[in-house]
């Protein structure tokens, strides 16, 4: 398999579950010192899983959760964000210029912050009241403060069974769904190879919904876009029918992801009207992927992992049948703008 190691991956995994002893102290202090709303904050792909952080917490919490924008909330601020107010972000290099910006803003307000910085030199990491540095992983990373949070509100009474459970079987499991979309994804990538070849100015249609939204909007950006630079479009199932619809023909290019969350039949009626308009679409079905010893009951909570773990295998091969590396940008951070 391309680019892919299955020690690696296991370990990687279980790495970041071993950060719960870790996340759950932080927390916990977060919980005892009282605070007026937890805030998201990100920008790209870290706004996408603040978004997944969200979604998981609004379905389940009466706590005040919001999500903040990192450009945004330099310019336009939020008037509900004070001094007891608790910033919860991630960030890869811990050097992106709105994230500081964002998090040196929240300071002066007198908010406090918990980052996840990859690197533990960063710049950003002396910022954070609380910082934990470990590589990737950032979805589950939120998730873990996420739940504990909602455990410590009397929202979420499955806290130990639910982690107990990720601890024994998670890591395994998502390396099995890349090992079995792999022979899928080279395929999938040999066609959209040949099709962005022929009709190089059309935009390939992301959709998705529920924690699978903040996959869709994040893979379509800074995947497609920003690492392989074939235009794209995301849209949410909800939106999908006001408006994208009706742009749908036999040769549009289409790629729906499906869950299994709350937000599951919204993603099942978009596929269901699909083949009536379209004939170039692709599935990807978390559904269709064993997840051996995960419970039932906690599937939909990890179908963003599930199709992360897919869109690795077409991300390998995407950059081998295009041949051209996911690491190279011709503006991102190439220049001040």
């Amino acid at each position: 398999m391309l680019k892919f190691d299955e020690q690696k991956a296991v370990d990687s995994v279980n790495g970041a579950l071993a950060l719960r002893a870790e996340i759950e102290r932080i927390t916990d202090e977060i919980w005892s010192s009282g605070f007026d709303g937890i805030y998201w904050l990100g920008i790209g792909g870290t706004w996408a899983s603040c978004l997944q952080a969200e979604v998981f917490m609004k379905e389940r919490s009466a706590l005040p959760v919001y999500v903040e924008q990192a450009a945004e909330f330099l310019t336009t601020g939020n008037k509900r964000f004070t001094d007891r107010s608790v910033v919860i972000f991630s960030s890869v290099t811990g050097s992106t210029k709105e994230m500081q910006e964002a998090v040196e803003k929240a300071h002066k307000i007198g908010a406090r912050v918990f980052g996840f910085i990859d690197k533990k030199d960063a710049p950003l990491v002396k910022l954070c009241d609380w910082c934990i540095s470990y590589p990737v992983n950032e979805q589950l990373k939120f998730y873990m403060a996420a739940s504990r949070l909602m455990y410590l509100n009397g929202e979420f009474p499955e806290y130990e069974d639910y982690w107990n459970n990720m601890d024994a079987y998670l890591a395994d499991a998502l390396a099995q769904v890349e090992i079995k979309a792999d022979a899928w994804a080279a395929d999938y990538a040999e066609k959209k190879y040949e099709y962005v070849k022929k009709h190089p100015e059309m935009p390939h249609y992301f959709i998705g919904s529920g924690n699978q939204w903040g996959a869709t909007y994040s893979y379509a950006m800074c995947y497609w876009e920003e690492q392989l630079w074939i235009r794209t479009k995301s849209i949410s199932c909800g939106e999908f029918f006001h408006g994208t619809l009706e742009v749908m023909d036999a040769e549009t290019p289409v790629t729906l992801f499906l869950g299994e969350d709350a937000q599951r039949p919204l993603a099942e009626r978009v596929k269901n009207f699909l083949p009536r308009v379209c004939r170039n679409y692709n599935l990807i079905d978390t559904k269709d992927y064993e997840l051996k010893g995960i419970k039932e009951a906690y599937r939909g909570t990890i179908s963003h992992l599930v199709m992360h773990g897919v869109n690795n295998r077409v991300d390998a091969h995407m950059e081998a049948a295009f041949c051209h590396p996911m690491d190279i940008r011709r503006y991102y951070r190439q220049w001040d703008y």
